[in-house]
């Protein structure tokens, strides 16, 4: 029961609508008229509204049955996912999934994934963060997140288990009209030198740390999508992943660069499905990572 009404007379409500008449209702319900008829009148002494307007051969919705209707419906709608939510935690699913996501971390094949989830969990609550370089570790330690989709730099913490879903290449990279990308040969140190090197950090720069720098002149950014829009305006040079550069080079919109004794040349980095290691995925987040590890 709900303050004065149940669930119930919110059903008849409802059929009565669809149906169209009590008789109907009861034939859909496997109920006697009588029973619908007395279960319409409690519900209307209760709320103190006139639901239905009996003066001609068929009852009609009043204008304020027309609106509770509508709210009936909703109310039935919430109670069942309610049930369904309940079922599944007494199954062992979790109760909610919240996933954090690194900006590093390529969309298609992460919204396929999570299509794939609400069909494989249709009742399960996901909460989703787009978090900054570092943000999605952090969500992690902080009980913000029961996933994460991320690299982890240097390496994976002691307090992290992690499991490898994709490894991108890191290029080097400008457009076109800078300068470095004008040279035509192999890029020393002294040519960096001159010219700004776009930096993603960590937000918290005091305990941030920068990831494959070598240039003197650094401008930060914690945000990827604002990086790469000054590094297609000519702004600077950077390393962008693979798979965010592979579309723009192939278009020449941007120019791969070649830097002698590049310490970081090859270098891939790893992004991971990751959790605390004293918080185990339910079942909803173990299926999630297992689906991401095979898609990607």
């Amino acid at each position: 029961m709900i303050g004065r009404l149940t669930l119930d007379q919110l059903r008849v409500l409802v059929a009565i609508e669809e149906t169209g008449s009590f008789s109907a209702t009861g034939r859909r319900l496997d109920r006697a008229q009588s029973v619908i008829s007395q279960t319409v009148a409690t519900l209307e002494d209760a709320q103190g509204v006139t639901l239905f307007d009996r003066a001609g051969y068929r009852p009609r919705l009043t204008e304020a049955g027309r609106v509770l209707v509508s709210q009936a419906r909703a109310t039935l709608a919430a109670a069942a996912r309610f049930e369904a939510m309940a079922q599944g935690m007494r199954a062992g699913l979790e109760a909610e999934l919240a996933i954090a996501i690194d900006p590093l971390m390529p969309s298609a094949p992460l919204i396929e994934a999570l299509h794939g989830l609400r069909a494989a969990f249709p009742d399960l609550p996901v909460a989703f963060s787009t978090e900054r370089l570092g943000g999605a570790l952090a969500q992690l330690r902080s009980d913000g997140a029961a996933l994460a989709l991320c690299p982890l730099l240097p390496e994976v913490p002691d307090d992290i288990v992690a499991h490898p879903i994709l490894t991108t290449a890191m290029r080097p990279v400008a457009a076109p009209g800078h300068p470095l990308a004008r040279l035509g040969r192999l890029i020393s140190r002294d040519d960096l030198a001159p010219h700004v090197q776009l930096v993603l950090s960590e937000e918290d720069q005091a305990g941030g740390r920068d990831y494959g720098v070598i240039g003197a002149r650094r401008w930060r950014f914690v945000d990827l999508a604002r990086r790469l829009d000054f590094l297609l305006a000519g702004f600077g040079w950077c390393r962008m992943p693979g798979h965010v550069v592979g579309p723009l080079l192939a278009e020449r919109r941007l120019v791969a660069l070649e830097i002698e004794r590049d310490d970081a040349r090859g270098h891939e980095l790893i992004l991971y499905a990751a959790h605390r290691a004293d918080r185990a995925l339910g079942p909803a987040g173990r299926w999630l990572m297992e689906r991401l590890r095979e898609d990607f």
